[in-house]
């Protein structure tokens, strides 16, 4: 049911720049767009927590790393995607691993705030650096460039190039969990002692999971920043953290297809809600609520039937 339910979604996130030129709606391309954008970071987080039960409450970290690092580029006058892109996700894996050799030596509550405690940091040095907006924030005059290969000023390239990340994300995704990595890697949440007993460097295959999705995410902050042209503080507030957590929760932990789900429940319902009225968290939280209370497998489990492969930690 997984694999259909993710078919189907796919086919109908393909299909949105041609049903956007048609009923002449160009706004929902930028919508979809951002969804598959929180898709990928969702995806990101799925895999440290929903395989390896390491709940990061500091995701935000890599989200806006991966944007700054675009944005401080460009306003460098480095437009080059080929410069800009690389760097974005190497200097998030750089900071995933070494935090990961801090972060990794704990579990449970303590996991959770120092990971927030990282992200808040890179927070408050972002908002103190004047030179690159400060609290307001860095506006991007340009979006990256890629040598004539791709423009991402057009819509529907831009889009379409999004949605080819999300598909390479989510076969990586799909490719680990099934493998001998990802098979340590949900052992380690079920009995990281057992594992070790038996031979397994649990704390190495955990920091390469963490660093990837470090990586995968930092990806996901240089295309946001690409798409709204324009970086701020706020993408690292820890307030972002938990909107990816929730999606992560909301579509299903432990399914590969679950946080593309949850992404799009999740944003596409803020948007709405908020157009019918200005306070609709309060609307959204009930239905969250429900959501954790009576499908622990989020979506994916309620469309399967069953719970999803991974419990919540």
């Amino acid at each position: 049911m997984e694999r259909v339910a993710t078919f189907f979604v796919l086919v109908a996130l393909a299909a949105v720049p041609v049903l956007t030129a048609i009923f002449d709606a160009p706004f929902y391309l930028d919508l979809f767009g951002r969804v598959m954008i929180y898709a990928i970071a969702a995806l990101s987080l799925n895999l440290v927590m929903g395989y390896g039960g390491m709940v990061s409450f500091g995701h935000a970290a890599f989200l806006g790393l991966g944007g700054y690092a675009v944005g401080i580029l460009a306003k460098e006058g480095i437009d080059s995607g080929f410069v800009q892109w690389p760097l974005a996700v190497g200097s998030c894996a750089l900071f995933a691993f070494l935090t990961g050799l801090v972060v990794l030596r704990t579990s449970g509550a303590y996991f959770i705030m120092i990971t927030l405690a990282f992200a808040q940091m890179l927070f408050f040095l972002f908002t103190s650096l004047a030179e690159y907006g400060g609290d307001d924030g860095l506006t991007i005059w340009t979006r990256s460039e890629f040598s004539g290969l791709i423009d991402l000023n057009d819509g529907a390239s831009f889009y379409y190039l999004v949605f080819v990340l999300l598909l390479l994300c989510l076969g990586i995704s799909a490719r680990l969990v099934d493998s001998r990595f990802g098979m340590v890697l949900r052992g380690a949440k079920a009995n990281e002692r057992r594992m070790r007993a038996i031979g397994f460097p649990t704390f190495r295959y955990k920091l390469a999971a963490y660093t990837i999705s470090g990586a995968m995410c930092g990806l996901a902050g240089a295309l946001l920043a690409n798409q709204a042209e324009f970086v701020g503080p706020s993408v690292l507030h820890w307030s972002r953290s938990g909107e990816i957590l929730v999606m992560v929760v909301l579509g299903g932990m432990g399914g590969v297809a679950g946080p593309v789900l949850g992404a799009a429940a999740y944003l596409l319902l803020s948007y709405f809600l908020a157009d019918l009225t200005k306070h609709w968290a309060i609307i959204m939280g009930p239905l969250l609520i429900l959501v954790v209370l009576y499908a622990r497998g989020g979506l994916l489990g309620l469309l399967g039937g069953r719970r999803a492969k991974a419990d919540s930690p």
